[in-house]
């Protein structure tokens, strides 16, 4: 639907696109597993899992992506070093979609990325995140890894505006004195996938959904967001949702457009088990964004788009 004066840069993970002008590659799509509660873990310390149903949801996603031509890649999160390793293995052997690795503990992470290595999935392997809790430990560990895709979080607690963002990314803020995104150059990083940090709505998610835009315009690097947390965290909405749950589920899985339309290169969608819903909505998105950039730009989709594929 647009172009940019910027060069807009196209990473390949594993066999996956992410990247480029809007309309060329499809937004690719990624869905959670093992996150916190989630009902087919029986045991996040130990990494025990209902594996029948887990197989289940990632080749649910797998079809979605083959149906409609939306590529996707597997986000797991874990809460402990033995659990990730189980879950690389686990998913490493259903799927080839790329995988993010992620947890709210730094030695996890670190832990899934080495292992990662260990068993020879690394190339398609997204580390989560850079952001300005990195500690020492783990910053020298990254250096010694030299993982070349990260995901780059642009999350400023102080200044949720878009310029509280960019000054994450290009100056540093707090005890970090440079930019998130050198940082990251320094750690080997060749491949950043820059994250606009969705917060609560009213408390930063507009600005984080336009920073999708403006970083497109900035960086080139690609740009996405887990915009499913605005509505999942939007008070008004979850007391609605006991009088309408479907009023909750389609403000949950049509967020996704919001991000697309302004430029979006991959979005965290939330549980997995809304492939279902989320992957039609973003392949619709996707043909409106191709249609538009081959009337106006002549620019040509990549084979399998779900403009060719769906029409």
């Amino acid at each position: 639907m647009f172009v940019f004066e910027k060069e807009q840069y196209i990473y390949n993970i594993g066999n996956t696109r992410i990247g480029g002008t809007r309309g060329e590659n499809p937004t690719v799509l990624a869905g959670t597993i093992f996150y916190s509660e989630h009902k087919i873990v029986e045991n996040p310390k130990t990494g025990v899992f209902n594996q029948e149903k887990a197989e289940e949801l990632i080749n649910a996603q797998d079809e979605m992506s083959e149906a409609t031509g939306i590529p996707s890649l597997v986000h797991i999160f874990s809460e402990s070093e033995r659990a990730i390793r189980k879950y690389i293995d686990f998913v490493a052997g259903i799927t080839d979609a790329p995988i993010i690795i992620d947890s709210t503990n730094a030695s996890v992470r670190i832990i899934g990325l080495e292992h990662a290595e260990e068993v020879g999935v690394q190339d398609r392997c997204i580390y989560n995140s850079i952001n300005l809790s990195i500690t020492d430990e783990e910053l020298q560990r990254l250096k010694d890894i030299q993982h070349e895709c990260a995901i780059v979080l642009a999350f400023n607690p102080q200044d949720p505006s878009i310029s509280g963002k960019r000054a994450v990314l290009e100056n540093g803020i707090g005890e970090l004195d440079k930019g998130l995104l050198s940082l990251s150059e320094e750690l080997g990083v060749t491949k950043p996938l820059i994250d606009t940090a969705v917060t609560a709505m009213g408390a930063g998610a507009g600005s984080a959904a336009a920073f999708t835009f403006v970083s497109k315009i900035l960086y080139g690097h690609p740009v996405g967001s887990g915009i499913h947390n605005g509505p999942s965290s939007w008070s008004w909405l979850k007391k609605f949702k006991k009088k309408n749950r479907m009023a909750y589920k389609s403000c949950d899985v049509a967020s996704s457009l919001i991000v697309q339309v302004l430029g979006a290169d991959y979005i965290l969608y939330g549980p997995i088990s809304s492939a279902p819903e989320v992957f039609p909505i973003v392949a619709m998105g996707e043909v409106f964004a191709a249609e538009a950039a081959k009337q106006e730009f002549g620019l040509e989709p990549v084979d399998g788009h779900p403009f060719t594929k769906l029409l």
